[in-house]
Formats: C-alpha cells, sequence, structure tokens
C-alpha cells in the first residue's frame, strides 16, 4: 500500500524544506508539494512536525555473550526499541570468542536475527583472532555483503588481538576495501591496573574508572592510529569518550590518517560520577571506556557540531542490574559492562542537543543516520530522504513531554540508565521501507519484516 505523508518539514543532513512525500514500493518515489493521494493509499498529516530520514545506530549488542552471561535483548525486543525510537537500521557487533571461527559467528549471529529483527540491520564482523583459515572466512563473509571489521584492542584473551593479528587484519581490510572499527584502550594497562586496584581493596563499580583512565583509551587510539598510517587502512574509532583520546584521532587525521570518529550518547549526557553511586547502583553505569569526567561534555558536543566526530551511537549491551551486574559485586572486573540506550538514544539527542542548541536539526540528521549510511557504504539508500531512496521516515513530534522510565520502555532489561528524566519531543510515526512500524511509541510493525543489508565495500 502507498503511503503518503502530507506537509512535512523535511530535514535531511544539509536541507531543510517543506513538501509532502510519496512512498510506494518500500521506496520513495516523489518529493513534491500537493500531491495528490494515490488510490488506498495512507495518508499522514505531519503538519507541526519535522520529518527526518530513519536513524541509524551504527553500534550494537543486541545478542552479546559476555563475562559469563547474554545480553538480555533478543532481536524482536531490541529492533522494537530501536524503532519506538526513531532508528531503522542497526550495525550489530558481530563478536565471537576467540574459540570461535569467524564462519561460525557470523553464522550464529545471523541466525539470531532472522526472522526476530523488526527494523533493517548489517554487522560489522567481529575480527578476534586471525590465521590462515579465519582469513579465508573473512573473504567469503565480505563476499556475503559485510563491509567492515570490528577489533578489540582490549579483553585479553577473549575478544583483544595481538599486534600481529592487528597488522594481519589491517593489511586484508586493505586489500578488501573494508572499513575497520576498532575498540580502543590498551589492554596491558587495563590488565596491571585492575590487578593494582583489586590488591589494595578498591572493588567497587567506582573503581572501574580509574582501571581504564582516559590515557588508556588515548594509548590505544594512538597505537590504531600508528597501525593504520602504516597499512593505509580506513578505520573508524568506536565509543570514543574523552578528550585525550580525541586529540589522538585529531593528530592521525591531520597526518593523513583514514579514520572516522564515533561517540555515544552516554558520554553526552552522563558523567563518571554515575558509577560512583552508592550500594552497588553504581554498576548500572559501568561500561568500557568508562564514563568520564563531566568537562568532557562539553568537548564532545562541540566536536559533533564541528564535524570531528563524525557519529553517535549507543554500544546498546543490556545486562538486568538485579542478577546479572552482581556477578561483580565483590569483583569490578567481573560486573558485565554495558548499559541500555538503543530506545532513548535520538530523544536525548533531541532533548539536549538541539533544543539546548549545541545540535541544529541537520546536524542530528548527520551524526546519528547521514554519516553512518556515508561512511559504512548504506548511502543513498538510507541516511537521507529523496526519491530512490529506502522510505525509512521518522515523523518526530517536538511537542511531545514525556519522562524516561523502565516502566514504559521496550527495552528487555530491569532498569533505565535514564530514569525519571524528561524528554522534549519523540516519533511519533516511523515507518521501515513505507510500512508503518511505530504509531505514538508504540510498536504496531510485522516482527521479522527487518532485512539484512548486503553491503559493497567501498573504502580503497
Amino acid at each position: 500500500m502507498a503511503l503518503l505523508i502530507k506537509n512535512a518539514d523535511i530535514v535531511n543532513s544539509d536541507t531543510r524544506y517543506t513538501a509532502d512525500i510519496l512512498c510506494e514500493g518500500e521506496r520513495i518515489t516523489r518529493i513534491d508539494k500537493d500531491i495528490t493521494p494515490p488510490s488506498g493509499a495512507e495518508v499522514i498529516d505531519a503538519t507541526g512536525k519535522h520529518v527526518f530520514p530513519g536513524f541509524i545506530d551504527p553500534h550494537t549488542h543486541i545478542y552479546l555473550p559476555f563475562m559469563g552471561t547474554y545480553s538480555k535483548d533478543n532481536y524482536e525486543t531490541g529492533t522494537k526499541a530501536a524503532l519506538v525510537g526513531g532508528t531503522t537500521t542497526i550495525f550489530e557487533m558481530v563478536c565471537p570468542s576467540r574459540d570461535m571461527s569467524p564462519a561460525d559467528g557470523f553464522a550464529t549471529w545471523q541466525a539470531q536475527a532472522e526472522g526476530k529483527a523488526c527494523c533493517d540491520y548489517t554487522f560489522h564482523m567481529g575480527v578476534t583472532r586471525f590465521d590462515a583459515d579465519s582469513a579465508k572466512q573473512l573473504r567469503d563473509i565480505v563476499k556475503q555483503g559485510v563491509g567492515s571489521f570490528k577489533i578489540f584492542l582490549a579483553y585479553k584473551g577473549a575478544f583483544g588481538v595481538d599486534d600481529t593479528e592487528l597488522w594481519e587484519t589491517l593489511k586484508l581490510a586493505k586489500e578488501l576495501g573494508v572499513i575497520v572499527t576498532a575498540h580502543c584502550e590498551n589492554e596491558t594497562l587495563v590488565a596491571q591496573l585492575q590487578k593494582e586496584l583489586l590488591a589494595s581493596g578498591h572493588t567497587g563499580p567506582e573503581a572501574h574508572h580509574d582501571s581504564r583512565p582516559p590515557r588508556v583509551e588515548a594509548e590505544g587510539v594512538h597505537h590504531l592510529m600508528s597501525f593504520a598510517a602504516m597499512t593505509g587502512t580506513h578505520t573508524y574509532i568506536v565509543h570514543l569518550s574523552c578528550l585525550e583520546a580525541l586529540r589522538e584521532a585529531i593528530a592521525a587525521r591531520e597526518r593523513g590518517v583514514n579514520v572516522f570518529v564515533e561517540t555515544l550518547i552516554q558520554y553526552l549526557v552522563l558523567d563518571k560520577t554515575y558509577a560512583e553511586k552508592p550500594d552497588f547502583e553504581g554498576a548500572k553505569f559501568v561500561m568500557s571506556p568508562p564514563l568520564r569526567d563531566v568537562s568532557n561534555q562539553n568537548i564532545l558536543w562541540d566536536a559533533l557540531a564541528s564535524g570531528l566526530v563524525n557519529t553517535v551511537g549507543t554500544d546498546h549491551a543490556p545486562f538486568d542490574f538485579k542478577d546479572q551486574k552482581p556477578m561483580g559485586k565483590d569483583d569490578f572486573t567481573k560486573i558485565p559492562n554495558g548499559i541500555p540506550s538503543i530506545e532513548d538514544r535520538i530523544n536525548l539527542l533531541y532533548t539536549h542537543g538541539v533544543k539546548k542548541g549545541r545540535l541544529t536539526l541537520q546536524q542530528l540528521v548527520a551524526v546519528a543516520s547521514t554519516n553512518a549510511a556515508k561512511i559504512f557504504d548504506l548511502y543513498p539508500r538510507k541516511g537521507v530522504i529523496q526519491p530512490g531512496a529506502d522510505a525509512d521516515l521518522v515523523v518526530y513530534d517536538p511537542s511531545y513531554r514525556g519522562k524516561l522510565s523502565v516502566k514504559n520502555q521496550t527495552q528487555n532489561v530491569d532498569y533505565n540508565a535514564f530514569e525519571g528524566w524528561e524528554i522534549e519531543g519523540r516519533p511519533s510515526i516511523v515507518t521501515v521501507r513505507g510500512a508503518v512500524a511505530v504509531r505514538d511509541g508504540k510498536f504496531v510493525g510485522k516482527v521479522g519484516r527487518g532485512r539484512f543489508l548486503k553491503r559493497q565495500p567501498s573504502h580503497f
């Protein structure tokens, strides 16, 4: 069935204008004034609302075996939550252990998503070991439509790669035109600091930050940038949290290194005092890299507005506070790392970014949709409202007022990191390829309609 959105305040990353949007056969077919609706078309009046291209989360963990447990969402609950929050495409991190082959890892994550995903999805393929067999399998995975790798310069013995594996992964990526996304820390420094903190009796979640201070993250970025400069590989730093790491990325970019930078919504609005809450409450906010000093927030907002930081993701990794976070009750190194935020990213960006004058509407679209589409080979199919693009649309109501709470969230986790926070604005209609998936904060779409997005690597 055709869909016509009337009187749309169309906001792209570089334009803003008012027109009608006609969607047919899953695509946007026409944008014009006063379009007459085709017979049988659903008509939505967007007067007084913004219409954005569907938002893209470049960094999620819907399915994640981690630290002896599993993230709480599955592809049904997680992608429903994404859609309710205005995200119509997710990039999931495939994270096989070192004992699992890349082929088995890819097949495992595909099986988790197929028939359950409610929004479109694609993968960053985790490279957690590198040898002749894994290289062959990675080549095949790229042929199947995965245009990006993920590496960890952390989690030694689990996901982390050594320097030889880092070199070989970057060389293969360069050959294939694949971009490499990277978790940047120094695993040796982390391990030593953890050991010393525990030995001195610092066992609670508040010690997590000091085991991974800003210099440790900055060293990880510097290390990656050295290897990227030597190989010429395009790289993408995930979840950058602080000034020290940003300086290393900018310096490398100025030297000609091909590097993009992502930050997370939580680094823009939360700070390390949340992880210092008493009675183990701080465990809700344990993630890696950790939440930083509040002084980093304005630095990251400014970097987004200026283009130094390219994207805002979530690193969505939901673990229950009651039954999973206490795995590290007496040892902060065993607290499952992660925070639920896939549902709240856009509303927080709008409330704390646009409404506070830190971002324009167009910049919101750039950092939360268009830039990710361009970096990861989905543009112009995704990330823009124009004829020929997928009809992923977010009709956003700026007059809405509400509060975030575990009581009304879609995410399958027992707390909300932003409990009680007020928001200004939310999606009133969300479409995936022309079909309405969300109305007034409720999922109304079809489970399993989400499609795996094959990408053709274009970074050389």
